[in-house]
């Protein structure tokens, strides 16, 4: 499987602006899955009441992407949802078919979590062989939550993570490959927002032991994911099968 990320300099608020960028950046390329970052129409905002689609505006635009370019796409976005908003990170098939996952650990520290709702359940999206994890930003901060129970084999993580923890950011996702035996890509955005926070070029597609096998092309990060490589490495090195069990209680 094909992963083209795109490192994205998100235009603060526009959702128009961003979709035209996309479409610019990804116009003479092809990939079985384009990844976009978080919130990639908008930004990391903490007013959603001014930018949360409400009719479905970024995954309209993404299903139409999605049918032109006969491959999925996937990225988070704001959502207004019965009076309520979500973080959501939506895959969207080439048939235009789609999944979402509202993102589980709101950012406290920003206030997230004061506008927003947190989802309550893990997804797991089955496409071209691979079942592939889906997790926003900072959820990377939380392995139990993308535990490895033998049910995928790829996690996504898209993320606005600033260059003064970029380090966390970096070497949290790439333990997340080792500890969980899965591909991880981890796609942050670059530049600056509109609350002046900086971002740097930060993104890595890790194989399972660690390895960074993700190649960089301007804004693009590429990807080819190997599911028989995997299978392989998993079998001649079975740790998984020497997990703890144990049953988180509320």
């Amino acid at each position: 499987m094909k992963i083209i990320g795109l490192n994205q300099n998100i235009v603060w608020k526009d959702k128009q602006a961003n979709f035209f960028l996309i479409e610019d950046k990804f116009s003479d390329l092809e990939a079985d899955l384009f990844l976009l970052p978080e919130m990639f129409s908008t930004g990391f905002y903490m007013k959603p009441e001014e930018v949360a689609d409400r009719q479905e505006e970024s995954l309209s635009w993404m299903k139409s992407f999605a049918k032109s370019k006969n491959s999925a796409i996937a990225g988070s976005t704001s959502v207004k949802e019965n009076d309520k908003f979500y973080n959501r990170f939506y895959f969207v098939k080439p048939d235009g078919s789609y999944h979402f996952y509202d993102k589980k650990h709101l950012f406290t520290y920003s206030g997230e979590d004061k506008v927003y709702t947190a989802g309550a359940e893990r997804v797991i999206v089955e496409y071209l062989g691979f079942k592939i994890l889906l997790q926003v930003c900072f959820d990377a901060r939380f392995p139990v939550f993308s535990r490895n129970k033998r049910d995928y084999d790829v996690v996504l993580y898209v993320a606005n993570w600033p260059e003064t923890r970029v380090l966390a950011w970096e070497t949290l996702t790439k333990a997340r490959a080792i500890e969980n035996q899965a591909y991880v890509f981890a796609l942050n955005r670059v530049g600056t927002d509109g609350n002046q926070l900086n971002y740097v070029e930060s993104s890595h597609c890790f194989f399972a032991d660690g390895t960074d096998i993700s190649t960089k092309k301007n804004d693009l990060v590429l990807a080819e994911l190997d599911l028989n490589k995997l299978k392989d490495f998993r079998k001649s090195f079975p740790f998984l099968d020497d997990t703890d069990e144990f049953m988180l209680v509320d």
